[in-house]
């Protein structure tokens, strides 16, 4: 990467006093000019609180060149430039609140109104006679302003940064704030030794961020953000590299080989595990027999056998004499892996214990004393006693919060039940930890948040099971989707119907799982039995609609996003999700995998609004599900559609989002950042300042 072209940054660009203020970034935007209660309050929504978040709110695009147009020449909507000056201008507010700004421009062939949405306050400098270049396109015989600039402010000219903003902050609004913000730049503090920057030609992060905001070309907006790109790559691999070294301080029991439990176990087992599982079983065996705690993530597909495998390493800590934990995030998470490992280790003469919020004491205290704990978060309330846990597994581990992890990872939460944010020590003594994940994560993602874990992939599911037919049908076209769900169920399947709201809401056209279920009960499918789950019912009733539909006395479970994970019903063929247009990617494939668990073939149907009421994103997200089962190939296409910021978000500690990075595009400096990283591991000075904003003790980036 070479530094940028012109080494002195232009006359506008604002020059440092003395050092650098680093406090000051952390003020709050208020403290901008035209930044009041209001707009302060549109701007947290868009997650701008200070100046270093509007410093690092990274441009989407850049306007490209458009040639100036005579007013006279103007024609279709094809977006052009005029220049103009400003002879009358009026304001109307809607009966709907909005405020319509109204100027007529003219030029030397002619004049047209140019019109301004929500930007009352632009009224006070449009004065008779301003000179004014707007970016716009025709339309109904008006021009309709883009971006616009004021005697020469250059607010449209060319690579004009295009920023992520809500409807309520204008594009010329959100330049206009960086551009202020910009005179705090070089307050950033300088933390990357000399040799470092030397060696890879970076300039000063306060030249990058000018380069970002204010290129001179399509390059130096390019070469600035991967200078900061690489700053923060480098940051999180060094925060990686110190978490993996504290671990290896720490011990953990060396749990022996296989022995007899195990034969059992693998004898008791219904099917021969898959040549995937054998290869995490083996992963997991090489880290159980050091006494360096294992800190492993189990990744795979929906359905492709992850708690087998979980529940072999749990069996590990029992036959050494030890004790294993199971958290899940939810009541119905944890209650359906408590009945999936109870079954199986009844006939081990193992026993387990299920302990959540709902759990009584009595049952609570009985449960405390079993081999194998499966629980939520009540786990690590005080009082629990998890002294002889050996092997913990954390499933669907990023719904968790950092200091919820942290804790299970102590071993017994009543020896730190005082401690806000408990951190196993060093040198102390940790259980073996496994996380585990439904939700496939791209191999680059994986390597950059992950980096910290090792990785295993339990990628296809069992040779026996066939790829979950999926369509995507309009709601028009909802009549022939259960019509071939009533086919079906005569046959003697059973279904789920996945609505996105518990309740009716006015300001969602979303069908509510309770309405919905009586409306399908007294129309499509009378001849049905029909119940409904959500996660307002209480747990014990909860459980006792899930029993009764595995036991086939439901034929139809209209539910809420409460089945998304755990749920595992074999005679359960076909899913119909309503308003698929709402749901995430992941979230629809974690739906859809609740069906295709036995040799039967399955079905998914995704009813959504007509395709020409669709976002393109959303369009994109239902074709990807028809194109494909595989969750990885999805993961690719959601890291596409979602960006990196929001899928890193999920990991909860350290950088909780890459704002320059983009990991598609930049693996190679990725693979740069570790290997600096690496030789940056032993030194000391203001770069360790800055890993402990980023990656503090409690486990929270600041």
């Amino acid at each position: 990467m070479r530094a940028f072209a012109g080494a002195d940054p232009p006359a506008a660009w604002p020059r440092p006093r003395g050092g650098g203020r680093p406090e000051r970034l952390e003020l709050g935007l208020d403290s901008l000019p035209g930044v009041g209660p209001r707009i302060g309050t549109r701007l947290r929504k868009l997650g701008l609180g200070t100046i270093r978040d509007l410093l690092e709110h990274r441009p989407r695009d850049y306007q490209r060149a458009v040639g100036e147009s005579r007013i006279s020449d103007l024609f279709g909507e094809q977006e052009a430039v005029i220049v103009g000056e400003v002879r009358n201008v009026s304001l109307r507010r809607t009966r709907g609140r909005l405020t319509v700004l109204k100027a007529v421009i003219a030029d030397e062939s002619g004049s047209i109104p140019a019109v301004w949405f929500n930007q009352d306050w632009l009224a006070e400098k449009l004065l008779p006679g301003t000179v004014v270049r707007l970016r716009g396109q025709l339309r109904r015989n008006e021009f309709a302003v883009r971006s616009y600039d004021l005697n020469g402010a250059g607010a449209t000219a060319d690579l004009a940064p295009i920023y992520p903003a809500g409807e309520e902050i204008t594009p010329p609004r959100m330049r206009a704030l960086v551009t202020a913000a910009l005179g705090f730049a070089r307050d950033y503090l300088d933390f990357l030794p000399a040799g470092l920057k030397a060696r890879e030609a970076l300039p000063t992060r306060a030249d990058a961020l000018f380069a970002l905001h204010r290129p001179r070309t399509v390059e130096e907006a390019e070469s600035g953000r991967q200078r900061l790109a690489f700053e923060e790559l480098l940051l999180l691999q060094l925060g990686i590299a110190r978490r993996t070294r504290e671990r290896e301080q720490e011990t953990a029991p060396a749990l022996g080989e296989a022995g007899e439990l195990i034969r059992r176990y693998r004898e008791t087992l219904p099917f021969e595990l898959t040549p995937h599982q054998e290869e995490a079983i083996a992963d997991i065996d090489r880290d159980l027999a050091r006494e360096v705690p294992m800190q492993r993530l189990l990744q795979g597909d929906v359905g492709s056998g992850k708690t087998v495998v979980a529940l072999y390493a749990l069996l590990r800590a029992v036959e050494d004499g030890y004790q294993g934990a199971l958290m899940a995030p939810t009541e119905t998470l944890a209650e359906q892996h408590f009945l999936t490992v109870e079954e199986l280790c009844r006939e081990l003469g193992v026993t387990v214990g299920l302990l959540t919020s709902s759990v009584g004491k009595r049952a609570r205290e009985a449960a405390g004393g079993a081999s194998i704990l499966v629980g939520t978060h009540a786990l690590i309330q005080e009082g629990v006693d998890l002294g002889r846990l050996a092997v913990a597994v954390v499933d669907e581990q990023h719904r968790f919060g950092v200091e919820q992890r942290a804790r299970l990872a102590l071993g017994s939460s009543s020896r730190r039940a005082q401690d806000s944010a408990p951190q196993a020590e060093p040198g102390g003594r940790s259980p073996h930890v496994l996380h585990m994940t439904a939700t496939p994560i791209p191999r680059t993602l994986a390597l950059t948040v992950y980096g910290d874990l090792s990785v295993s992939e339990v990628a296809k599911p069992p040779a026996s099971r066939k790829p979950i037919v999926t369509s995507w049908i309009e709601e028009r076209r909802a009549s022939e989707a259960y019509t071939r769900l009533t086919r079906l169920l005569r046959d003697g399947r059973q279904a789920y119907v996945v609505c996105p709201l518990i309740e009716q809401s006015e300001t969602l056209r979303a069908r509510a799982a309770e309405q919905e279920a009586v409306r399908l009960a007294r129309a499509e499918l009378s001849a049905f039995r029909v119940g409904c789950l959500h996660g307002k019912l209480k747990p014990a009733d909860r459980r006792d609609l899930m029993a009764r539909f595995k036991a086939q006395e439901l034929d139809v479970l209209v539910a809420t996003t409460v089945i998304e994970v755990g749920v595992d019903v074999p005679n359960a063929t076909v899913m119909i999700v309503q308003e698929a247009d709402r749901f995430g990617l992941a979230q629809l494939h974690q739906l859809r995998g609740r069906v295709g668990r036995g040799a039967e073939q399955s079905y998914c149907l995704l009813v959504s609004r007509p395709k020409e009421e669709l976002t393109e994103t959303a369009a994109r997200r239902l074709e990807a599900l028809v194109e494909t089962t595989d969750g990885f190939e999805l993961a690719e296409v959601d890291l596409e559609l979602r960006g990196e910021g929001q899928l890193l978000g999920t990991r909860q500690s350290g950088l909780s989002d890459l704002r320059f990075t983009k990991l598609r595009a930049d693996r190679a400096l990725l693979e740069r950042a570790r290997s600096a990283a690496q030789e940056l591991i032993d030194q000391e000075g203001p770069i360790d300042d800055e890993l402990a904003r980023l990656f503090p003790a409690d486990g929270v980036a600041a």
